[in-house]
């Protein structure tokens, strides 16, 4: 990179990282740094003219679209329009296509790689408090989102076949690792919604490389599966999920209390998801843990759980702790929801897979900068992360960015108070502990009464004009 590029990148850089609060004294301040920055674009071997939309400036612009509500590339381009003039700078063309070409010339492994270590960032340097009895720990879950109706995205993400030609949309299976302790998405897939290899399971084993001795894996019941239990114990990895197919007999086994024993799961006969040769590495007995929990909540009918746990010493970890930790695991639930409804990830905008691909790992790298906010805020006022308000956040963050590209380039006495209030703004809207809160999923507000559109779009419209005639 000549010295007039590295100049303009650090100036580009240094601006992206001051809209995210990665600056001066505060914490977290290295979670997006200029070195990982610069190794993605590197690897990647990304060349580029500086002109209207360099990586850096493309980055920015596409970071304010997924966070905007008007997620339009026309919206984007025109704020970078007021962020020139702001500055001084000669106006580009309000059009929209020298903008979608930038984001196509980006290689998706640049975006990916930038939220990914983002959030691995975040993650490492979390409170020692934050963390559950020392130890890190790991919630994964999946969902779905859908995207424009495209011959491209059609092929790679095919709708469900119950679903006739042409009035569906395609459909692709997202799962995500997410950090109890801060939040942070430390890795993501992507699948069909259908077919064989593309189920969560699946998308969970292209992920765990990501674990380590010592961490610990809380999962659904989907997850509630001897390969993989075997596996990850086989790394020093623990894992807490909840009883599936299986049925659990407290006559049998190890007692520990009431409720609570330990067990020898035998190994199937026939591996459906592994080869032969790891097949046979893997112990005869998967010895397990199950505790029986019983859900009581006035006005209810008192439920029966049963978590399955590859944590066995009882002195250590207690069936209370068991059972808080589990009841943990709606955190990935309320994760996935921030990233879906309050940052509109549930229906993708792009018009092409890799495009889609891109606008996910767009969506992430937003999401790991606003939880990076948030650990900055519990930080200086001494709360946990997860008490305070993801959407809260965001809202602050929307009304105070415009002052920050303003004001924060003049001192750092300037950029020091601004950065100071959003991050007492931010911490002001708590979480309240609500766990036995329940609300009917029933909308008050009537929808409008259209039919919905049962042949292709083209047909219909011929149909309406030979009324018409």
């Amino acid at each position: 990179m000549c010295s007039v590029h590295r100049s303009r990148f650090r100036q580009q850089f240094e601006f992206l990282r001051r809209q995210f609060l990665q600056d001066g004294d505060l914490p977290f301040r290295n979670v997006l740094s200029e070195s990982v920055v610069t190794k993605s674009l590197t690897d990647n071997d990304v060349h580029w003219v500086d002109r209207i939309f360099p990586p850096l400036i493309t980055l920015w612009v596409f970071l304010g679209q997924v966070l905007s509500q008007d997620h339009s590339c026309r919206a984007a381009v025109a704020r970078l329009i007021a962020h020139r003039a702001s500055r001084g700078q000669p106006s580009c063309s309000a059009e929209t296509g020298a903008y979608c070409q930038a984001r196509k010339r980006l290689p998706e492994k640049f975006f990916s790689d930038v939220a990914r270590q983002t959030g691995r960032s975040l993650e490492k340097n979390v409170d020692p408090e934050w963390l559950w009895k020392g130890r890190r720990v790991f919630t994964f879950d999946g969902t779905v989102a859908s995207m424009p109706d495209t011959p491209e995205n059609q092929k790679a993400y095919p709708q469900p076949d119950t679903q006739h030609p042409s009035l569906g949309f395609p459909l692709a299976r997202i799962a995500a690792v997410f950090s109890l302790s801060c939040g942070a998405v430390l890795d993501l897939g992507f699948a069909r919604y259908a077919g064989k290899g593309q189920g969560e399971l699946s998308l969970l084993r292209r992920m765990w490389d990501l674990f380590h001795h010592g961490d610990v894996v809380l999962t659904d019941r989907l997850m509630c599966s001897w390969t993989e239990l075997a596996i990850l114990q086989q790394r020093g990895i623990d894992s807490v999920t909840r009883l599936s197919k299986r049925t659990a007999d407290f006559r049998r086994g190890t007692r520990l209390g009431c409720d609570d024993h330990i067990v020898n799961w035998p190994k199937p006969t026939k591996p459906r998801s592994m080869d032969l040769e790891t097949y046979h590495t893997l112990p005869d007995l998967l010895t397990v843990r199950e505790v029986r929990m019983r859900v009581q909540q006035p006005g209810f009918r008192t439920r029966m759980v049963i978590v399955v746990t590859t944590l066995l010493d009882v002195k250590q970890v207690t069936a209370i702790d068991l059972a808080d930790l589990y009841r943990a695991r709606w955190t990935a639930e309320i994760d996935l929801k921030s990233l879906k409804q309050t940052m509109q990830m549930d229906v993708l905008r792009c018009k092409t897979p890799e495009l889609v691909r891109k606008e996910v790992w767009t969506h992430v790298l937003a999401y790991n900068l606003i939880r990076t906010l948030i650990a900055q805020a519990a930080t200086k006022h001494g709360f946990a992360p997860r008490t305070i308000s993801f959407q809260g956040a965001i809202q602050s963050l929307e009304a105070f960015q415009p002052v920050i590209a303003i004001q924060g380039e003049r001192s750092a006495a300037a950029r020091h108070y601004l950065y100071h209030q959003l991050l007492d703004a931010i911490a002001t809207h708590r979480v309240a502990d609500r766990p036995n809160r329940f609300e009917p999923r029933l909308r008050k507000r009537r929808p409008k009464h259209y039919g919905f559109l049962r042949k292709t779009r083209a047909e219909t419209k011929r149909e309406m004009a030979k009324r018409v005639r």
